[in-house]
């Protein structure tokens, strides 16, 4: 099978936004336009082709990021529409920050993004760690602003918000013609043309005169972006000075260019919902996002001779791919999706898992659109597709050509902040609970379950009381689970200030062989979130090379055990640097339990604290509930950060720890009559005060 769409006219891009801002409105309309699907789906009606799971559409919210191939011939393409048409992947994220992995694993494998923002919020917390992401990958973007024939929308105001929040460098494309309920179309600052939006679904696009009260407005913002293009282009800034017209293709290719190297981002309008504006957004998608052989290719390092090398987005080199989402399907198991960066995915072909070093043959390979599914023969480098029934692949492996192996640089999960206890309601339940969560987990990396499944005392983590609250429903509706669910856990966790020294000795004699393992440690602490480091510093043998990774999975196990309240020691640096050891009794299990005293007595002595997840918070209601709202964060151990307004409404930024912030919800609804709401996410872990750690610790001995 040839390829069909030259790779310069492919698309792989994600739709990002705070919860609510209209990804999956606009997603809906993308899939009605570029002919997928011939009915517009409605959040609020529950029939969306995006949010396809039951309890999506029950809760109005994306839960799961969901894929699908479209193809989409420009506006202004006057003729053979056939070569002209784009081939657009395209992936629609959750916006709930409790689902932000879905997001940041999205855009590790995206080339391009459209970030939609809300046209009377702005720019809300959600918004600003999505567009942290996007920074953090090199992601370039294009900007919507949506809802604008909302009550309350600005688009100046929301304009301003993403220079003053997120960058100076977004450039304004369109400005609406009308505001709230009189939005009825845009003017194309670079054309300097107007469009209305007609028929019942604003898919006929009639071009209109530029009102004449807004002339002067559009005369003056053309002038501002032909500036702001011309001064990232070394020809063109010449032409704009000697005060002679750019021609409108010269403008468009200079923009292309800054958009890819993320010197500029392009902002455009509309209001999905009414069916304005959204066929613009897919003509910038065309212009202004890359294809994959815009960007750079890809790097990763050769597993045998660990030298770093490099793959380019060519159809002849080697296979590779990254495994960047598992998802449990009821019909055909396990999808793995994969995004293809070189070489040709055949159907039959075995590749290699490098990360794991085991094969796996390519059995079926599928193109999602959500949850229907196209079967294919090939695909080819720049494109994403599911693979069925791959038996060891995880989000973050690299596959490649058995011949050319290459590990890709994988995806940084977020820890869990909360945790719960889980028990199955009857016998039955239990042997299907260890199956459920293990395939969950192996679905959402930022799902963890420890514990013991025999006992019945099972503990799940997650990124907050909604990401396991749509957990344990899963677990009901997907794998008939039914589970009896505890009061929501913080997620503590342990770490030393001081440093400290400890030996540890383990003797056993018995009648017949003994045991024997001893050894001397030094701990000392390191910055925060770097984790665990060990370090192995014997000399002159004191003790045989076979037992230095026992001792150090004696110390890692002791980690996990914590010292001062059973909860995970972190933070650490481990130097194992003297011991004996004795010809005959010496074991791997005696210097386990050797490293394992020793690290405990050191971490007594080395100023053990306890630390907890703190959330930034944003809380926003009416002015009059504005001392309440203070006073009750304060009560919280809040440190408020700053203050907002927006019309009426007054914003309040601080950040609280995770424990004090259960029940928040119905407490602010009481203080502000129900007007009041809040969003929240993960800021950092930091040191819980003396009084509450000794609470805590006392809680834990009961």
């Amino acid at each position: 099978m040839p390829r069909q769409y030259p790779i310069q006219k492919v698309r792989d891009i994600g739709i990002i936004a705070h919860i609510d801002a209209g990804k999956t409105t606009v997603s809906e309309r993308v899939l009605f336009y570029t002919g997928i699907s011939h009915k517009i789906g409605e959040v609020h009606e529950g029939d969306t082709v995006m949010d396809w799971m039951e309890q999506e559409r029950e809760r109005g919210i994306t839960i799961t990021s969901a894929a699908t191939t479209c193809f989409w011939t420009p506006t202004y393409t006057k003729e053979n529409k056939k070569t002209n048409e784009y081939r657009i992947n395209l992936i629609d994220t959750p916006g709930h920050i409790d689902f932000t992995v879905e997001v940041k694993r999205s855009l590790r494998v995206l080339d391009g993004a459209v970030v939609i923002f809300d046209g009377v919020a702005g720019v809300e917390p959600q918004s600003e760690t999505n567009w942290r992401y996007a920074d953090e990958f090199g992601v370039p973007r294009v900007c919507f602003i949506n809802k604008l024939d909302r009550m309350g929308a600005n688009f100046e105001k929301d304009v301003e918000s993403i220079h003053e929040r997120l960058t100076p460098n977004a450039i304004v494309l369109q400005l609406p013609i009308g505001a709230e309920e009189h939005f009825e179309g845009v003017v194309n600052l670079l054309e300097e043309k107007a469009y209305r939006f007609e028929g019942e679904h604003g898919e006929r696009i009639t071009e209109i005169p530029i009102p004449e009260n807004m002339k002067k407005l559009v005369a003056e913002k053309r002038k501002d972006l032909i500036e702001k293009i011309a001064e990232t282009d070394d020809a063109l800034i010449g032409i704009y000075l000697e005060g002679k017209e750019i021609p409108l293709e010269d403008l468009k290719k200079a923009l292309r260019k800054a958009t890819l190297a993320v010197k500029l981002v392009p902002i455009l309008c509309g209001s999905a919902l009414k069916n304005k504006g959204v066929q613009f957004m897919l003509d910038a998608v065309a212009d202004y996002l890359p294809s994959p052989i815009d960007l750079p290719p890809v790097k990763g390092t050769n597993p045998k001779t660990n030298t770093e090398e490099e793959r380019h987005p060519d159809d002849n080199e080697p296979f590779s791919g990254l495994a960047f989402k598992i998802a449990a399907d009821p019909f055909v198991g396990a999808l793995t999706y994969v995004r293809v960066y070189s070489g040709i995915l055949k159907r039959g072909s075995y590749v290699l898992n490098v990360k794991k070093n085991t094969q796996e043959r390519i059995g079926r390979v599928v193109l999602m659109h959500a949850n229907h599914r196209e079967e294919a023969e090939e695909i080819y480098a720049g494109d994403l597709c599911a693979i069925v029934g791959l038996k060891d692949t995880t989000t973050g492996d690299t596959l490649a050509d058995p011949e050319h192996p290459i590990i890709l640089e994988s995806i940084v999960f977020p820890e869990p902040v909360i945790s719960i206890r889980i028990e199955p309601k009857t016998k039955a339940d239990q042997e299907k609970m260890g199956l459920a969560l293990h395939r969950l987990s192996d679905e959402d990396p930022t799902f963890r379950v420890s514990g013991d499944i025999e006992t019945g005392e099972t503990i799940i983590g997650g990124m907050g009381e909604l990401h396991l609250e749509v957990i344990v429903e899963r677990m009901k509706r997907e794998f008939g689970v039914e589970a009896n669910v505890g009061r929501p856990q913080v997620a503590y966790k342990e770490t030393i200030k001081g440093k400290a020294e400890a030996e540890g000795k383990y003797i056993r004699q018995s009648g017949g062989k003994g045991q024997y393992g001893h050894v001397w440690l030094k701990i000392e602490p390191l910055e925060r979130g770097k984790g665990f480091e060990f370090v192995d510093a014997i000399k002159g043998g004191a003790i045989p090379r076979e037992f230095i990774s026992p001792i150090e999975k004696g110390v890692e196990e002791a980690l996990d055990k914590g010292v001062l309240a059973g909860y995970k020691l972190v933070d650490l640096k481990v130097t194992l640097f003297d011991g004996s050891y004795h010809e005959v009794d010496s074991s791997e299990f005696a210097f386990k339990i050797a490293a394992s005293m020793a690290l405990q007595e050191a971490a007594r002595q080395a100023k053990l604290v306890l630390l907890e997840p703190v959330m930034k918070v944003q809380t926003i209601a009416p002015a009059e509930f504005l001392g309440d709202i203070t006073g009750d964060l304060s009560s919280r151990r809040a440190k408020i950060t700053d203050m907002g307004e927006r019309g009426n409404l007054r914003i309040v930024n601080s950040t609280v720890p995770m424990a004090e912030m259960f029940g928040y919800v119905t407490n602010l609804r009481s203080i502000t009559q129900g007007r009041g709401n809040f969003n929240m996410e993960f800021s950092h872990y930091d040191e819980v005060p003396g009084s509450i750690t000794q609470q805590i610790v006392e809680g834990r001995k009961k």
